[in-house]
């Protein structure tokens, strides 16, 4: 293993350093569960890619068998000690592809702090935690509120995870509900969010439940228009998440020479 100061220490570096200071806390181990699945993992390949086809190069050890990731491409180099071809994927991805092969994940083994094998179980469970997402929203609601009881980690997940869905849609607000049937919850309102991305976004929500260590039905997902009454509602009570927005592209106009009065053409 390298020796790296705390600067070049990766999101990943952090989560696992966290995790092995406190075992027996859920929530760390968590956490490093989130940060693996959102990070880009540089995954090692037999031979070079063919479309979307890849072929892993894969280790027997006598835990079982395992596929090799690496958080930066330096470390994969560093590991391999010649150039190797490798795919970039998410965590969630490389979850998703192993689930159910019975095959394990080794992380930055060898070249980080990070280096850990992943056995498949934990794999598998990975990839159907990842697959969670809260109800959305089915019953009448009677009252928006302000939203309480909540713990900091999920506000802070549901923070972090929001960060990265710029431009799906406008804006967040957590409130408290009470229903028409006279029960009561919290409820994640996502205002003027593409229809296309609304999947996406109940998933980030019940992604940012799980790695929280929070029941899911602690929270039900809508979307609203952002014109309606309701998002004027949400926005007087609520919690307000920003969504970065994409910049807008700007068009630069030539100037024409002489067309500017106070910007004489000069004269050779």
């Amino acid at each position: 293993m390298t020796d790296e100061t705390p600067q070049e220490l990766t999101p990943l570096d952090q989560a696992h350093a966290a995790m092995e200071a406190r075992p027996e806390e859920d929530a760390a181990r968590l956490r490093f569960y989130e940060r693996l699945a959102d990070a880009e993992l540089f995954l090692m390949l037999t031979e070079e890619a063919v479309g979307e086809q890849i072929s892993p190069e894969l280790f027997e050890t006598p835990e079982g068998s395992f596929v090799l990731v690496f958080d930066r491409e330096e470390r994969l180099a560093q590991f391999a000690g010649q150039p190797v071809p490798y795919a970039a994927l998410s965590g969630r991805v490389v979850a998703q592809m192993l689930a159910g092969q019975g095959i394990g994940l080794g992380v930055n083994l060898e070249v980080a702090p990070s280096s850990i094998l992943i056995p498949a179980e934990a794999v598998g469970w990975l990839h159907q935690t990842l697959g969670h997402a809260p109800e959305e929203l089915e019953g009448d609601v009677s009252e928006f509120m302000p939203p309480k009881g909540l713990p900091e980690a999920l506000l802070t997940a549901l923070d972090a995870k929001l960060a990265t869905a710029g431009g799906l849609a406008a804006a967040a607000y957590l409130v408290g509900v009470r229903y028409a049937d006279g029960g009561m919850g919290h409820l994640l309102g996502f205002v003027g969010a593409r229809e296309a991305a609304q999947p996406s976004l109940a998933k980030a929500a019940g992604e940012a439940l799980t790695f929280s260590g929070i029941e899911a039905g602690a929270m039900d997902v809508a979307f609203f228009e952002a014109d309606s009454p309701v998002a004027a509602s949400l926005a007087r009570v609520g919690l307000k998440f920003d969504l970065p927005q994409p910049e807008e592209p700007k068009i630069y106009q030539p100037e024409i020479p002489g067309s500017n009065p106070d910007k004489p053409p000069r004269l050779v």
